[in-house]
Formats: C-alpha cells, sequence, structure tokens
C-alpha cells in the first residue's frame, strides 16, 4: 500500500479525493490540506515522507505566510527540499492544461501532470507510473510542450537574446540598454517572439 498527502484548495474535490483513495484499499491518505499553511504544518507533523504527493497548483485560500490569495502550490517544493532535504515524487492535479503552467511544473521538478477534468482511475495509472520512475504529463500538456520547445528552435539569434534577458526579468528599456538598441526595436521583436512561441504574456515567457 502506498501512501499519499493531497493538498487541495476545494473542500469537497479534497474530501473527495481522500475518500477515494482510501476506499481503494490501494492507498494510505497520511493527510489532506487545503493551503500553503495547513500543508506545512501537516508535513512539519509527520513522521516520514509519503511515497507520494498530489498537489494542486494553485490555492485560492488565503495563505498567512505568503500573503497571496492566489498562493502557487508549487512554493510549496522548495520548502520541502530545506526542510527535508528532498521531496517525494510529486504528481499535480490542475484545472491548468496550458504549456506556461505545465512547464513551470516540470522547472521544479514535478514528475506528473494531470488535469483535473480527468477520472480518478486516470489520476491513479499517473500516480503509479510516476511511482515507477516515470514522468508522467497529461495527454493534453503534452503535445503543447513539444511544440514550444520546438518553437524555441525557430528564433533568431537576436530574439532568443531578447528571450534570455525576458526571462532574467529585465525590462524593454535594459535590454535595449544591454543589446545597444532602441525599445522599439525590443517591442518588435518580442513580438515576433510570442507569435512563434504562442505565448500571450511577458510573465509566461519568462517560464520557459
Amino acid at each position: 500500500m502506498n501512501s499519499i498527502v493531497i493538498i487541495e484548495d476545494h473542500p469537497v474535490m479534497r474530501k473527495g479525493l481522500a475518500a477515494w483513495f482510501a476506499g481503494t484499499g490501494r492507498w494510505q491518505v497520511l493527510g489532506i490540506a487545503a493551503d500553503l499553511t495547513e500543508a506545512r504544518d501537516l508535513f512539519s507533523e509527520l513522521a516520514a515522507l509519503p511515497d507520494i504527493l498530489l498537489l494542486d497548483i494553485q490555492l485560492g485560500a488565503h495563505d498567512s505566510v505568503t500573503c497571496n490569495e492566489d498562493a502557487m502550490g508549487l512554493d510549496l517544493i522548495p520548502w520541502l527540499r530545506e526542510r527535508f532535504g528532498k521531496t517525494p515524487p510529486i504528481v499535480v492535479y490542475t484545472q491548468f492544461d496550458d504549456y506556461a503552467h505545465a512547464n513551470a511544473a516540470l522547472g521544479f521538478g514535478v514528475r506528473g501532470y494531470v488535469c483535473k477534468y480527468r477520472s480518478e482511475e486516470e489520476l491513479e495509472t499517473s500516480l503509479q507510473a510516476v511511482l515507477q520512475g516515470e514522468v508522467s504529463m497529461d495527454k493534453a500538456v503534452e503535445p503543447k510542450l513539444k511544440n514550444a520547445a520546438e518553437t524555441q528552435t525557430l528564433l533568431t539569434r537576436r530574439e532568443a537574446e531578447i528571450l534570455k534577458h525576458v526571462r532574467d526579468g529585465q525590462s524593454n528599456k535594459r535590454i535595449a540598454a544591454a543589446l545597444g538598441i532602441s525599445p522599439r526595436t525590443v517591442e518588435n521583436l518580442l513580438s515576433r517572439i510570442y507569435y512563434k512561441t504562442g505565448i500571450a504574456s511577458r510573465a509566461d515567457l519568462q517560464k520557459i
């Protein structure tokens, strides 16, 4: 029997998932939490890390540490590494099936990504794959990750330079000064990058 912790802000889904997993007889639910504060408290009380962590990517409940009404569940991961020196295998269970959220999750070391419109059985299949050492990405996001990676190879050298500076959090004015071009040229190049990658916002570009 594998052990699991569930971090999910929606009370009905949180309790429903816990009941479903416990009811299979294949899982031991070590605990559930609604937000980052509850999650930290829960892990602080556990005698050992679970075999796997099921994590919602966006936690709408107010978090007293981050003071953010839309805290990212992914923020729990660096806390776990700092406290325990490692994390359990992590599967994200989320409403988001876009490139930016999936890529951000991979960047945090998440091993599985499942959209909430999948069934409990499909979710369990992904969890079992991750427990066996595989990376399990939802079939809705797999092609988006692949297409974005391929699209980046189409960027020109100058566009790639612009993208690097955007990832570093630099403004258009700073990028222009660093590259010796005008801010208007930076804007034009950014427009081309948005078009080629299919990404609509600067914040999402920073996650690539």
